[in-house]
């Protein structure tokens, strides 16, 4: 039980850390420049370089799933068991709206706000299921032939991903929670944060405006 315990800490600890490192990347490229290229190689270069940096040093202990998708697979492979699964599914969705709210924290924007950007269609689903099935063919392949270059792997993988594919959660709640945080104007930020029409509903509800600290519930908009 300790040893389960350490690991979820580490999933728990390495999710925030990665889901911080999207979410505070994009607000900083977008604030840096209004070139959508720029912006999104600003935010997948980190993320890249994140992954890298927490697969070296939390793999050892939990195996850095950092992902449901990667966690389920593993669980059908009876790699771990699925106590563990339950386990590390959990705190990596509480890990990723926990990097979230630390990132929006540094960048004092809201740090609870429902976002409008519609993602949805046919396309969207199969970018997912083609980023999730590149991501779990990329470390089966890795642990397979070159488990010791999977960081690289992975980093590499993700980073050109978020340029072939129009994913952007890659099957992980975690980042799904993350994105869904965001709210962007249709002019600013990188495509990926980008209402996919002026007129999508905008919701916001329990907004605590960072750093005033007060709680209150706008009436929806259409815009």
């Amino acid at each position: 039980m300790t040893d389960l315990r350490r690991r979820l800490a580490a999933e728990a600890l390495g999710t925030a850390m990665l889901v911080a490192t999207v979410v505070g990347s994009g607000i900083m490229a977008s604030r840096l420049t209004g070139d959508a290229a720029l912006s999104l190689l600003g935010n997948t270069i980190p993320t890249g370089a994140m992954l890298v940096v927490l697969i070296t040093t939390l793999g050892p202990v939990s195996g850095a799933h950092f992902n449901p998708a990667v966690t389920l697979v593993f669980g059908l492979r009876r790699d771990i068991g699925w106590l563990a699964v339950l386990g590390y599914i959990t705190v990596q969705i509480v890990g990723g709206l926990a990097g979230t709210l630390v990132a929006h924290a540094m960048f004092e924007l809201p740090l609870l706000e429902v976002a409008a950007t519609v993602r949805s269609g046919q396309g969207q689903w199969l970018a997912e299921l083609v980023a999730s099935f590149g991501l779990v063919f990329t470390i089966l392949a890795g642990l397979r032939f070159r488990g010791d270059a999977i960081p690289w792997l992975v980093g590499l993988y993700i980073t050109s991903a978020y340029w072939f594919t129009a994913s952007t959660c890659f099957a992980n709640p975690a980042v799904a929670i993350a994105r869904a945080s965001r709210i962007r104007s249709p002019a600013s930020g990188p495509p990926m944060f980008r209402p996919s029409s002026p007129r999508s509903w905008r919701v916001r509800c329990f907004r605590w405006r960072w750093p005033a600290g007060c709680w209150r519930i706008p009436r929806p908009s259409l815009r």
